[in-house]
């Protein structure tokens, strides 16, 4: 899970920057058909899911790794 998490943050935030560039990352183009307003909720919402699978991935692997 940690790097399926870390993945979806990264592509969320590089989603995100490439906006105020005025560029779109080809994976992402779907998401602009249901409006802007729209487009950042996804966003947002990669970047937030995204960070809370990282941090349970990595309290797996410690707990884990304790054992």
């Amino acid at each position: 899970m940690k790097k399926i998490g870390s993945t979806m943050a990264i592509v969320g935030i590089i989603a995100i920057v490439m906006n105020f560039l005025d560029r779109v990352p080809a994976i992402l183009i779907w998401i602009y058909s249901w409006g802007e307003t729209t487009a950042w909720v996804i966003k947002i919402a990669l970047v937030v899911i995204g960070a809370v699978l990282f941090f349970v991935g990595k309290k797996e692997t410690s707990k884990e790794q304790q054992n």
